[in-house]
This record gives C-alpha cells, structure tokens and sequence, in this order.
C-alpha cells in the first residue's frame, strides 16, 4: 500500500494521444515515443488513493490490507511527461482530485441504475471543455 504510481483518468492520456495523431496526420515531424502522465504530484501512494476514495464516497466505506505474501514491484513508478507538454503544448487536464471525484461520482450512478452512457458522456464533455480552456 505504500507504493507510489502515476494515478490519472484515462481521459488524460487519451487527450495526449488524439492531440499527437493530429499533428502526425499533418507532418511526420512528431515521430517517436511519448509519455502522456500526470504531473509529478498526482503520485501518490496506494493506501493515500484507497483513504482517499473512502473519504469520498457517501456512507460507510473501508477497505483493509490483506496480510498475504505478494510479487515483489517498484516502490515508485512515474513518466516523465515533459516532451508531451514542451513539444505537443500538451498537459493533463485533470488533476488527481479530479480524477478521483469523476470515479466516485461514476460508480455511484453505475450503483444507483443510472444510464451510464449518459453519465460518461457527460464527464467527457466537462473533460473536453476544461481540456479545450487550457486544463
């Protein structure tokens, strides 16, 4: 639980994605490998995204470490978006609050019988909108 990992919605590394096929539709100039990643202070540790979500969620949620044996993984993993964000103008548009908001609010209306089709259209539009201001 103490593990840190590059936490973001999907939506974010899409957005860098779509913008880098535009501009490879154009002109080959942007060829290579690219990394479309939160920013640095969106790592955080599992237990912190697992307390957090808790916090989040209406009612009475928890969650509890299970004291098995488990395969060893990198303490810390991140991406360095920062070729993204010089040479695309690219940069997440969501910052982890956010994402994790956009989660709690999804599962609730999956929860609730909510028509999920319009529920995740509804996120992309508002993700598309802060997208298109600048983030």
């Amino acid at each position: 639980p103490e593990a840190v990992r590059p936490w973001q919605h999907v939506l974010n590394p899409l957005s860098g994605y779509l913008r880098l096929a535009q501009l490879l539709h154009a002109s080959a100039e942007h060829q290579g490998g690219w990394n479309f990643g939160p920013a640095l202070d969106d790592a955080r540790p599992v237990r912190w995204i697992a307390d957090r979500l808790t916090e989040l969620w209406p009612g009475e949620l928890r969650w509890e470490l299970d004291g098995g044996s488990h395969p060893h993984e990198a303490h810390f993993l991140a991406l360095d978006s920062t070729k993204a964000r010089e040479q695309l103008g690219w940069a997440p548009a969501w910052e982890l609050e956010q994402t994790l908001a956009a989660i709690v609010e999804w599962y609730l209306a999956l929860a609730e019988g909510e028509d999920m089709r319009a529920v995740t259209l509804g996120q992309i539009q508002r993700f598309a909108a802060l997208a298109a201001a600048g983030g």
